[in-house]
């Protein structure tokens, strides 16, 4: 036996310790991945994705994958430059991960920014889904080992897994971007009573005033806003939520926290849905910026005024976390959980 191979002890096999990540990209937000294998120092894995005529999704990993950890970066948003539906994006996720399997990757993490169905966590009628739950039952049925996403609409939503989940916050990303801008007499504006938590730690970090706003909810995607509880007047309000949609009841928001005085208006998200009027809407609403990041791409003709932060750092570092079998919470000194 020469010097360099390796040798066998006692009729055992020799043990390769070596792991190898690679990254793979859906459809939904094929910019956010290439970014973050950027970030990573990695090329994006090779993997062929498109729909038949009859609208079923096809999938084929064009690479060996076996022994790999493997991250797949699929939001389960719509993407109209590569022509998936959300629906769509959630079972090219779901092929994705069991092709990934069944090549015998080590490991198979999704990594989902933004997670489809999240606001549907609860019945709030009679013979309701919860489908919130179903999604997390699809993605541990379809073979995942762990999911990593960014600020679920209800934290306790990693509750309908029994895998791992890393959820990670963009407010310190946001927080950072509005102390760049050092705007004075700064007061942070809750939407709703279910987002104090959230915007009275996002006014400690930019060393701002909260208020808050009552909202009553009659229909699905539908909001009336009640009145402002605190002080707003001759201040600079920034209006913080984790998801802007169609933007009527943010637009709504803007419009009465400047009736009761203040003098400018921001708004801020991590997850830019814009379905619908939003564009529109956002366009002839009071807000001087809104603030979002890059967790689902953006559609042609967004307003001016919206400015998109890039989450592909956050995400590299967890997933380089992940893979390194560090700790998660450290990418963010401690502060990820934060409601």
């Amino acid at each position: 036996m020469g010097a360099s191979e390796p040798r066998a002890v006692s009729g055992s096999l020799p043990i390769v310790t070596g792991k190898k990540l690679m990254l793979f990209s859906g459809r939904a937000n094929p910019q956010l991945a290439a970014a973050i294998g950027h970030k990573l120092g990695i090329e994006l894995g090779h993997i062929t994705l498109k729909t038949f005529s009859a609208g079923e999704v096809y999938c084929r990993i064009d690479e060996s994958v076996r022994g790999a950890d493997v991250f797949v970066v699929q939001p389960t948003c719509a993407n109209p430059e590569t022509g998936i539906t959300a629906n769509d994006a959630m079972m090219e996720l779901l092929v994705m991960i069991d092709a990934a399997v069944g090549a015998s990757a080590h490991r198979v993490i999704a990594v989902m920014p933004w997670y489809g169905y999240s606001r549907q966590d609860k019945k709030s009628a009679l013979r309701e889904p919860i489908t919130a739950r179903l999604v997390a039952q699809l993605l541990e049925t379809a073979g995942i080992d762990r999911v990593l996403t960014v600020d679920l609409h209800a934290g306790q939503v990693q509750g309908f897994f029994r895998k791992p989940v890393d959820h990670m916050t963009a407010l310190l990303l946001i927080a950072e971007y509005f102390r760049g801008l050092e705007l004075d007499d700064l007061v942070v504006v809750a939407p709703d009573v279910g987002r104090v938590k959230l915007n009275h730690k996002f006014a400690e970090m930019v060393g701002a005033d909260l208020a808050l706003m009552t909202k009553d909810r009659p229909a699905q995607q539908v909001a009336e806003i009640g009145y402002v509880i605190g002080d707003v007047r001759g201040k600079t309000a920034v209006i913080l939520d984790d998801i802007i949609d169609t933007a009527g009841t943010l637009t709504a928001a803007g419009q009465t926290v400047l009736d009761e005085g203040a003098r400018r208006v921001f708004a801020a998200c991590t997850h830019p849905v814009f379905s619908g009027p939003a564009y529109e809407r956002l366009e002839s609403s009071p807000f001087e910026q809104v603030v979002v990041t890059d967790t689902i791409p953006l559609r042609p003709g967004a307003p001016d005024k919206v400015v998109v932060l890039s989450c592909a750092s956050l995400l590299a570092d967890t997933i380089r976390q992940i893979f390194t079998d560090g700790s998660v919470s450290a990418v963010f000194g401690g502060e990820n959980q934060l409601f």
